[in-house]
């Protein structure tokens, strides 16, 4: 049996969580995928899968072997790609990473369009609110929102986001007025862990080089972005979140942002890839196409955000302006 086949077969059990997925991906029996996955298990002389009726998880020496296996077909196809030159189309499996919040409403629209401009580019899109080893899980192209450390990568920008906190005017209404960060420990905080529990972080006051921090007993803790942003919505309390995580909330006026002069430097917004991994048509067809599509979602949504920096009513009419 072609080892190189073999991989491919057993890369796509992983990603699809099951031998039947994979079949199904590939056009495979289940027979056919079974005896790949038995033929490499030989061949490096361990179990790599471990295999149930419903499905699969990836052993120890899976785990590693899965990450080598992504190494080697990516660059095959980078081989294919320069011998093949300009006049390969794009095709193929593009896979994409994204937080789950941002890759679910910012970038899920944007490729349902690419895809019908590109019919034989098949997308995988992985949303994790974690890191992803680009190299070690096979990605091709990840959106990234953070400050990125010095790395062979290409990065290509897309705008910014800001750190917020927001609340719905029904709250503000009915509670005291916030005018600095310490005015939060008078107030019901829905906290979530990506932003912590139990106090939040400011930057430093004028003439201070520490940053301040607010303490506060969380009236509800959460761990997902929509239950925060809900409840935020609905009157019960004051969270923290991104700004595109409540943009939809603060364009129909539902929430407010507070304290904006007291927000940290935004955190930029960009497309990442493994180095070469642009010249694969695949990819730079993806990055043509989404690039100018998700700079102007990120710049609409920094002008947007800033129009809406709140201006906070007490309960006597005193008006705080950000």
């Amino acid at each position: 049996m072609d080892r190189i086949d073999a991989m491919k077969v057993f890369v796509a059990a992983v990603d699809e969580g099951s031998l039947a997925g994979a079949g199904r991906r590939l056009r495979r029996s289940p027979a056919a995928v079974s005896r790949a996955i038995a033929f490499l298990e030989h061949h490096v002389g361990a179990e790599l899968l471990h295999r149930t009726t419903r499905s699969l998880k990836l052993s120890e020496a899976g785990e590693r072997y899965a990450a080598a296996c992504r190494r080697v077909l990516t660059e095959l196809e980078e081989a294919d790609i320069l011998a093949g030159g300009e006049r390969t189309a794009p095709r193929g499996m593009l896979t994409l990473t994204a937080p789950v919040v941002p890759g679910e409403d910012v970038l899920r629209p944007v490729l349902d369009a690419f895809m019908k401009e590109y019919p034989a580019v098949t997308v995988r899109l992985v949303l994790l609110d974690r890191t992803v080893n680009l190299i070690d899980e096979g990605i091709d192209v990840a959106l990234r929102i953070a400050h990125l450390a010095d790395s062979s990568f290409v990065a290509i920008k897309l705008g910014e986001v800001r750190r917020v906190i927001a609340a719905s005017p029904a709250y503000l209404a009915q509670h005291p007025v916030i005018d600095e960060p310490a005015d939060l420990a008078k107030h019901q905080i829905i906290s979530m862990t990506h932003f912590g529990m139990d106090s939040w972080s400011f930057p430093p006051a004028k003439k201070s080089s520490v940053p301040r921090a607010v303490q506060f007993a969380p009236r509800l803790i959460v761990n997902t972005v929509r239950a925060a942003v809900a409840s935020a919505a609905e009157g019960h309390g004051v969270t923290r979140l991104f700004s595109y995580h409540i943009a939809e909330e603060i364009r129909e006026g539902r929430l407010q942002i507070l304290l904006a002069k007291d927000e940290y430097p935004p955190l930029p917004v960009h497309l990442l890839a493994p180095q070469g991994r642009f010249a694969v048509p695949k990819v730079r067809a993806f990055v043509d196409f989404a690039g100018p599509r998700l700079k102007r979602y990120f710049e609409k949504l920094s002008r947007e955000a800033s129009r809406n920096a709140a201006a906070i009513r007490s309960p006597r009419g005193r008006v705080s302006s950000e």
